[in-house]
């Protein structure tokens, strides 16, 4: 069953273990059901002439100066239009690391959106949705469940996803 996407949610995307993985998705996101897709980079990149690039592709900056945390600059972006659909590899990393960060999540929590758990199995050949998750207050228990719906998906370089 397709997966419909709200106007409102941010996409937890896993496993991330190649560069590839930013084309990818970039490319797949129409095919999911995506409309206008938005990913976060350091406000540093926005400096011409990748800024430019970013500008086009989705690019939110992110000021890492700023007293308000990324997070609350982020459901600040979300609260203040009518579409959002932010793209976080929770594994900050291309190596192994199970300790995701939480980030996708209280972003999602402080907005009261919803995540859309996409995955890429290279194995399959395969990108799509898993499910539509809806945060609770209990953070790890969510952290742990959402963790779950990856188990059997393929990296591209499998050695370098841990969950």
């Amino acid at each position: 069953k397709e997966v419909e996407l709200p106007e409102k949610c941010v996409f937890c995307i896993a496993p991330h273990t190649s560069n590839w993985d930013f084309f990818v998705g970039l490319f797949a996101y129409p095919a999911i059901g995506g409309k206008k897709k938005q990913f976060m980079i350091k406000k540093e990149w926005f400096a011409f002439p990748f800024g430019i690039f970013f500008k086009a592709v989705g690019g939110i900056p992110v000021d890492r100066s700023r007293r308000i945390s990324t997070v609350d600059q982020l459901v600040e972006v979300c609260n203040n239009t009518d579409h959002f659909h932010l793209a976080i590899t929770p594994e900050g990393t291309r190596k192994a690391n199970p300790n995701w960060k939480r980030g996708f999540y209280y972003i999602a929590q402080k907005a009261k959106i919803q995540i859309a758990l996409i995955y890429f199995d290279y194995k399959k050949k395969e990108i799509g949705i898993k499910k539509m998750f809806t945060p609770t207050d209990d953070a790890e228990a969510d952290i742990a469940a959402i963790k779950e719906y990856y188990r059997g998906v393929s990296a591209k370089y499998p050695e370098n996803f841990a969950i």
